[in-house]
């Protein structure tokens, strides 16, 4: 799976909300943009789908930004990506959802459901509030690679 600069930079933007907000959590795009060297306009497409996704809210006026819509704690990376991105999906296989005439025949089926799962717990189990707190992320999520003792 590779992640667009639309789901780095979405993420970059909601952990630098998340960590650098002001006393009311509020970050103008305009700082996020000159600290994170992500273009201003870049940024603006960027936030749209997050507010509307209910992730970010938008503050008008004298001093306005954005701020986290939840806490940081509740937002997890997983969500950040699926805005962005669409999906974490590590191929595009039909079979994923389920709408495959071929998904009793397919031999690949199966491994690509379970690389999907593999993943969707490992971004679903790292929270905006872990990211914030960098260099010491601590998951909690418990993954099994074939081929290894548990």
């Amino acid at each position: 799976m590779l992640i667009s600069s639309k789901g780095r930079y979405a993420l970059r933007l909601m952990i630098y909300i998340a960590a650098f907000g002001d006393d009311e959590g509020k970050v103008a795009l305009r700082e996020v943009a000159e600290r994170e060297d992500i273009s201003l306009k870049y940024l603006e497409q960027l936030v749209r789908p997050l507010v509307k996704a209910g992730y970010l809210r938008s503050v008008r006026g004298k001093g306005g930004g954005y701020t986290l819509a939840r806490p940081a704690d509740e937002i997890r990376a997983g969500d950040i990506l699926r805005v962005a991105e669409g999906t974490t999906a590590p191929v595009a296989c039909e079979g994923l959802g389920g709408d495959c005439s071929r998904a009793d025949l397919c031999s690949t089926v199966k491994f690509w459901t379970g690389l999907d799962q593999v993943i969707e717990r490992y971004v679903d189990g790292v929270t905006l509030a872990d990211l914030a707190r960098v260099p010491e992320i601590k998951l909690d999520v418990d993954i099994q690679i074939p081929g290894e003792s548990a």
